[in-house]
């Protein structure tokens, strides 16, 4: 079992098991799906961030012994991801680092959308001179912002916006935008691939899982 943590509270159990839902569906790999506590608006800044991190190592840690064997943060921060490999003995994969790697493969020129005020320190310390933008959609302060009309239409013109500085391909630097399943409407509008940072921790940890079983 693959054991995904959510870095956001939820009280709706389909969007608690949207990530999970998503690796299933595309790589035949059981997910089990867990929210931290208290995090209504999730991770959007440093302070929330550090609340966050022992909720996620706790959950971390409940996961393995109920069986996981392998982790997953699904947030483009990868936030206490150190903290968690520090006590776990299963393998703890990231959001953030997964997605850049798979567009560290493309060699192309990337623009990142996400929803803090600046790159995740992770990605653009993988991604380094690739990254020719980083975007906040108007109105988008946190991860729930994603989930209403204005903040699609938002997140679709900082898309456009990025292919006009010169991106080739667009990264999510949150996985709000995985939630909303928003990386087929901008293939569909735009014709540039879409890094999703939930289907690239997927990648990854359904590859290590098929070849540990």
């Amino acid at each position: 079992m693959i054991g995904l943590i959510r870095v956001f509270t939820a009280k709706d159990n389909e969007v608690v098991q949207s990530h999970g839902k998503l690796i299933q569906e595309n790589y035949a790999v059981p997910v089990i799906s867990r929210s931290i506590p208290d995090q209504p608006y999730g991770i959007y800044d440093d302070e929330t961030e550090k609340t966050a991190i022992p909720k996620i190592v706790d959950l971390g840690v409940q996961l393995e012994k109920e069986g996981c064997r392998i982790l997953i943060i699904s947030c483009a921060a990868d936030p206490g991801i150190n903290e968690l490999r520090a006590r776990v003995s299963i393998p703890v994969i990231g959001g953030g680092s997964s997605a850049s790697l798979v567009a560290r493969s493309l060699g192309l020129p990337v623009g990142l959308m996400g929803i803090t005020e600046g790159v995740p320190p992770v990605m653009r310390e993988l991604l380094g001179e690739l990254i020719v933008g980083y975007i906040r959609p108007d109105g988008v302060t946190n991860t729930t912002d994603l989930l209403t009309e204005e903040g699609r239409r938002a997140a679709l013109e900082s898309a456009r916006s990025l292919v006009n500085q010169g991106a080739k391909a667009i990264v999510f630097a949150c996985t709000g935008f995985s939630t909303i399943s928003f990386a087929g409407e901008i293939r569909r509008e735009l014709g540039i691939p879409v890094i999703d940072t939930v289907d690239s921790e997927g990648l990854i940890a359904a590859n290590f899982y098929k070849q540990t079983r």
